[in-house]
């Protein structure tokens, strides 16, 4: 499977990133077509099902100009709840409903979102393969899974990429999960690469979130923790400036100096942030640089967990 170097992550066009536009969102991913992105990252849970719907309309006249991803495993309630699900019948289920809502014959890469407890990997997996082997999927991939599972898993049916979480204030997958994926040949898919938009210096005070923003519930944006991010990220803007760069172009630089099979997926619903970001591939640190960096943001430099205690639960291991 091949793809950019940089990938859209979709999820804040639909949802939790404050007030929406469809329209925009549209012209982003077709500007971001148009600047050569190939990736394309959505999920059935984004919405739920909404983003999924204008992924499908954004992409109709332009389908084989992209790599499409999306997720399932995540349930929703109507009343706000959230359960996983990673049985055989609830995959082939959510593969026909994504399918419909995407307005396209095959998904290029389809997800695990969460790994379900109550289901062992190989089931979850081998329902996944048959989805390949009915044509309705091409790759497969996992979400927030630990080398174990990941192990376990590949065993059933290759495993093309795992998403996690990664960048300058969320270096986890530097803890096994990075070095797993190379020893078996898959590909870490790198999301929120800017911390949520905390590393771009664009947010400065908890005030500056939306009323309905998700970040609000984020431990990371909140109290203490808040302003001692907003430390690290100042010392990033100097770092930054002195490149010529942006604080965001620097932290996505960053993860992309990882590897050539690290593919960071900002998100942007808006075709002002989308230009800053490409750009970020031009940008190249000398060893000096990169060491500096690692002195201003070793592995565990952010303050607060990256989720509520709840969600981190489904992490697995």
């Amino acid at each position: 499977m091949s793809v950019g170097a940089i990938g859209l992550g979709c999820m804040g066009m639909s949802e939790f990133y404050g007030a929406t536009d469809d329209n925009e969102s549209i012209a982003t991913i077709h500007a971001a077509l148009d600047w050569g992105v190939t990736l394309l990252d959505t999920a059935d849970m984004y919405g739920p099902y909404k983003n999924e719907e204008l992924i499908g309309r954004a992409i109709r006249d332009r389908r084989d100009r992209v790599v499409l991803a999306t997720k399932f495993g995540i349930v929703r309630g109507a009343d706000g709840s959230r359960g996983i699900s990673g049985t055989p019948a609830y995959v082939r289920a959510a593969c026909d409903a994504s399918l419909q809502r995407l307005g396209v014959d095959v998904i290029d890469l389809y997800y695990q979102h969460r790994v379900d407890p109550a289901t062992p990997i190989e089931e979850t997996v081998g329902a996944m393969a048959e989805l390949v082997t009915a044509g309705k999927v091409r790759f497969l991939g996992l979400s927030e899974a630990g080398p174990e599972t990941l192990a376990r898993a590949v065993k059933v049916h290759p495993i093309a990429a795992l998403q996690s979480e990664y960048s300058l204030w969320s270096r986890d997958p530097e803890d096994g999960v990075l070095a797993r994926c190379r020893d078996l040949g898959v590909g870490l898919v790198a999301y929120s690469p800017l911390g949520r938009g905390f590393l771009t210096g664009q947010i400065k005070r908890y005030e500056d979130l939306a009323a309905d923003d998700y970040r609000r519930f984020s431990p990371r944006f909140q109290g203490p923790n808040f302003d001692a991010n907003l430390k690290l990220v100042g010392h990033l803007q100097e770092l930054a400036r002195s490149k010529g760069v942006t604080a965001g172009q620097l932290a996505l630089a960053w993860v992309l100096a990882q590897g050539h099979d690290v593919i960071p997926i900002p998100g942007t619903k808006r075709r002002t942030h989308l230009e800053e970001n490409l750009l970020a591939e031009r940008v190249t640190f000398t060893p000096d640089e990169l060491s500096t960096i690692d002195t201003i943001a070793p592995r565990g430099i952010a303050a607060g967990p990256r989720y509520p205690e709840a969600m981190m639960s489904t992490i697995a291991k």
